[in-house]
């Protein structure tokens, strides 16, 4: 026994690693629950792939995870592995990046959540989510509160998911808070300049954000800005207005035009710092959800052409929608900036078209029925957000089509110029080298968004689209490599990754 137990011994640490394995394996998810394809090395093929080069007829190899090449007609003829999914007619173009989404989690899952948001985000050929720093509770605006992000995102994201952290005037002025939050790895930060509607995320100043540029010139990385400055006009009291408070026009006077176009006239004072040889040279300003495309858009422009480091982004609701068509009492279509008349929706369409809005964002910002469908229908007391998350491609199709929206500029605003914003240099084009993200649409299949339509957002009722018909279905999502999402089907584990700077 003695001599058995002597040769055992030295086998001991094998033993132990072959054990620690076997339960690391058993928590690991494998390939095939990350994704609904057994393959890692395959091709995916279409007479319409969508590449920085152009709409081109062909095929792109996945493997690993990444795109190893991108073949023209002839590619069967370098075919180096029998794994083919050939999608014909239909579109195949990069994942959307979103930098502008609302996941809630955690602190107020029950209003969506990872889970929930990344599976919508799936299968509307979302493959990246940059998570804004409040509506979750506690807000992101220190490295503590970041780090309760990440570990709930941690094997419930469906989809690739980075974070922005806040800009609050508790941490502007502590530029070591700053600069930990940044090196935990956010992307950037985020401020308003109005209330936020979140108490734990309050205004910052044209002050604070100078600040803020400040620090983030050192790590080149951008500032999203809620511009909305609260006046005197336009301010109403919902106890003095509670008879007409179920009218949209009531609430669209609480929030003018000149609201935005104030906020955005202090911010031009700061961002000229960030011209070639500025003091916050290296730092970027990015102007969230612009409505107005009247006196704001033209300060926009003006910036950029005295070389401003600036960008503006808009989202599908201020282009499918206008005041007009918004019922008395149908909360669902409230937000802020408030979605204004068709004229100016015709003038953001019109800036869309001619490159000076340089992107879109979804600003899905959802949360329960009871806060955002009151049964009175009180635009001054109900939640201020569109739950949009899942329709955002197609919404922009389906609207986009009437002034002549071409698929290259679709993955210029949904893909390519987003990730540039947000660093993520290996996402946003099907390009070798970059992660195959990847969405396969059909751009002329029409769809119903009624209630046999399966939707993955918590709450699909408070949906403005709810009712819709649209036209582009997604067929199949591709997260760095894996199937995440084929026709009403989502991979059984969330193998997403969180996205940090480093």
């Amino acid at each position: 026994m003695d001599y058995l137990k002597w040769r055992l011994l030295p086998l001991l640490p094998l033993l132990a690693s072959l054990v620690l394995f076997q339960i690391w394996s058993s928590l690991k998810p494998s390939q095939n629950e990350c994704s609904l394809l057994n393959h890692k090395h395959f091709w995916i093929a279409s007479k319409r792939i969508v590449t920085p080069k152009g709409v081109i007829s062909g095929a792109v190899e996945v493997k690993g995870g990444n795109i190893v090449s991108v073949l023209g007609e002839d590619w069967q003829g370098n075919a180096r592995t029998k794994h083919v999914i050939d999608y014909g007619e239909a579109v195949v173009m990069p994942g959307l990046v979103d930098v502008h989404t609302h996941l809630d989690d955690p602190g107020r899952a029950e209003w969506e959540g990872f889970p929930s948001g990344t599976r919508a985000a799936a299968a509307g050929g979302l493959t990246t989510l940059i998570d804004m720093p409040l509506n979750s509770f506690p807000s992101t605006v220190s490295k503590e509160t970041f780090d309760l992000k990440i570990k709930a995102a941690e094997k419930r994201i469906y989809v690739d998911v980075g974070f922005w952290g806040g800009l609050v005037p508790e941490n502007a002025f502590n530029r070591s808070a700053l600069e930990g939050l940044l090196e935990a790895g956010v992307l950037g930060l985020k401020s308003f300049m109005c209330p936020s509607g979140i108490n734990d995320f309050p205004m910052t100043t044209a002050s604070h954000i100078k600040e803020g540029l400040s620090v983030l010139a050192k790590y080149r990385r951008p500032l999203f800005v809620h511009a909305e400055i609260q006046q005197e006009e336009g301010y109403l009291d919902m106890k003095d207005n509670a008879d007409d408070a179920q009218s949209y026009s009531t609430y669209l006077k609480t929030r003018p035009a000149s609201w935005e176009e104030a906020a955005i006239r202090e911010l031009l004072a700061v961002t000229n710092g960030t011209r070639s040889g500025g003091p916050a040279e290296g730092a970027h300003l990015h102007i969230a959800h612009l409505s107005d495309a009247r006196s704001s858009l033209d300060l926009i422009k003006e910036a950029k052409r005295s070389g401003d480091s600036l960008t503006v982004e808009t989202c599908p609701h201020y282009l499918a929608f206008s005041a007009e068509q918004i019922q008395d009492g149908d909360t669902r279509f409230k937000c802020a900036p408030p979605i204004r008349d068709a004229a100016n929706r015709e003038k953001l369409w019109e800036a869309l078209m001619d490159g000076h809005i340089d992107i879109l964002s979804s600003d899905h910002s959802p949360t329960v029925p009871e806060l955002k469908l009151l049964n009175d229908g009180n635009f001054l007391k109900s939640w201020g957000g569109i739950s949009s998350l899942q329709f955002v491609l197609p919404v922009t199709w389906s609207y986009g089509r009437k002034y002549g929206i071409t698929l290259e500029q679709l993955a210029s605003w949904w893909s390519e110029k987003p990730a540039k914003l947000a660093g993520l240099d290996s996402k946003g084009a099907i390009a070798i080298g970059n992660h195959a993200d990847i969405v396969v649409w059909e751009p002329e299949v029409e769809f119903d968004l009624n209630d046999g339509h399966p939707v993955y957002m918590k709450h699909p009722s408070i949906s403005a689209y709810m009712g819709s018909r649209l036209s582009g279905k997604v067929l199949a999502t591709f997260v760095r490599g894996n199937l995440v999402y084929n026709e009403g089907k989502h991979a059984p584990a969330a193998c997403g990754v969180p996205i940090l700077a480093r």
